[in-house]
């Protein structure tokens, strides 16, 4: 029999490790029996009557594997890994909690003195600077709209002032785009400071009940953040079904807050914040994410857990990006005057074009094939090319109504005009700031 040697909890209410971490997987883990199988369970069951939020819940999940031990139900799982997958599906089965899983792993090693615990703790930390922070792309796009696509929330002790200089960059946009699709979640202080750019007034976001100390605690917006907040500009949120957790919650509060448009799919659902558990074997580790505590929004009383939050656009997540832009320049166009109109109307042309690509058939395309003073356009394996005489030539991509966009060039789009017998007999550039020049068909 292997025998438990240490049991440690770090708390984290994002994705974090405790001091020390488990080796590199053995490949394979380490051959079990029954007598281990038994005091994996004795250990995960003792943690969830002891922590998991919902004390009934966790009574249920604790006998369940506790009898299926006892009834051999385990005994074809031969390795740590394969043990731990069934007692993730046998937890998940009562609870549907997505946040408990159990997992397996090389021995834990803790750190052998506070010099090799602050190295590992620094380690942590270069990792999670190469990777920004989780903040992979800010722009500033066509049609002034702001976009950032973020794949974690960071605690703001760490990545805050990557967060501050992103909102700052961010501060003259029209319109505001969080692209949360491939976000797994993170930390509520860094949701805090994000919307805290959002709201004029101090706001309460969310807040969380804890289970060992029957509390509550709440999350607000802060009466203070660094450069000028973005409180009058509409607000998209990209979701797909790997959205979790922090970016549930980010969405959630803005959903119901009434301060952002969700658009793409329903999201994980996984609402409760959790703690790390590692038991530690002769050759192996068994850790377990364990929820200790739940999310109480304040305006529906109330979370997402087990049903994700859903959009309020709903679209492939592969669409939503396109979605979202199309709806931020119509609605930016309300009120506008009429040179914005105009500028608005040209990028929400293109948005539509590359939505929904124009398709002309060959004797279509022919048509505009020819020369127009010094502008030519030829037609080469089904698409049109335009080249002015001196400069290089690029690609046409048609919008419709005898109008194309060009490749890689946003300022710039093509009309053409026909005669009353259809034939094309004019070619007009249109600039996006509303000027326009002409040349008439100089071929035969």
């Amino acid at each position: 029999m292997t025998r438990m040697i240490l049991a440690m909890t770090a708390a984290a209410l994002l994705p974090g490790s405790a001091l020390g971490q488990p080796l590199a997987n053995p490949d394979p883990l380490p051959a079990i029996d029954g007598a281990d199988r038994e005091a994996i369970v004795d250990s995960v069951a003792r943690s969830i009557r002891d922590v998991y939020v919902f004390p009934d819940v966790g009574e249920k999940m604790a006998k369940l594997i506790e009898k299926n031990v006892r009834g051999r139900k385990y005994d074809g799982a031969a390795r740590p890994g394969d043990f731990a997958d069934m007692l993730t599906q046998d937890l998940q089965s009562v609870s549907k909690d997505l946040h408990l899983s159990v997992r397996a792993g090389g021995p834990y090693v803790a750190p052998a003195n506070d010099d090799e615990e602050q190295a590992e703790y620094e380690a942590q930390m270069a990792r999670m600077a190469r990777d920004n922070y989780g903040w992979k792309k800010i722009e500033r796009m066509e049609g002034n709209i702001g976009y950032v696509k973020l794949d974690g929330f960071v605690d703001a002790a760490h990545a805050g002032a990557t967060a501050i200089a992103a909102m700052n960059f961010l501060a003259n946009v029209d319109a505001l785009i969080f692209d949360l699709r491939t976000n797994g979640g993170g930390s509520p202080s860094m949701i805090q400071l994000i919307t805290s750019y959002l709201f004029d007034e101090r706001t309460h976001l969310n807040s969380f009940y804890v289970r060992s100390s029957d509390s509550m605690e709440q999350y607000w917006t802060q009466a203070f953040v660094e450069g000028p907040r973005i409180t009058d500009v509409p607000v998209y949120v990209l979701t797909s079904n790997f959205t979790f957790s922090a970016a549930e919650e980010f969405s959630y509060n803005l959903k119901n807050l009434e301060r952002g448009v969700i658009v793409g799919e329903t999201t994980g659902g996984g609402a409760h914040p959790v703690e790390m558990h590692t038991f530690s074997f002769d050759g192996y580790s068994i850790s377990m994410s364990l929820p200790f505590g739940r999310a109480v929004n304040p305006v529906t009383g109330t979370n997402w857990e087990g049903t994700g939050v859903e959009p309020d656009i709903a679209v492939p997540a592969s669409e939503a990006l396109d979605a979202a832009v199309e709806d931020a320049l119509v609605n930016l166009m309300d009120g506008a005057d009429n040179d914005r109109k105009h500028a608005l109307q040209w990028s929400l042309d293109g948005y539509r074009a590359r939505r929904n690509p124009v398709v002309l058939s060959e004797s279509a395309a022919l048509a505009y094939a020819g020369k127009y003073g010094p502008r030519n356009v030829r037609l080469e394996g089904g698409a049109l090319y335009y080249q002015r005489t001196g400069r290089p030539e690029i690609r046409m991509i048609p919008l419709g109504d005898d109008r194309f966009s060009l490749e890689g060039l946003d300022f710039f789009r093509i009309e053409f005009v026909r005669d009353d017998t259809g034939r094309v007999v004019e070619f007009v550039g249109r600039y996006q700031d509303g000027r326009s020049d002409s040349n008439p068909r100089t071929d035969s």
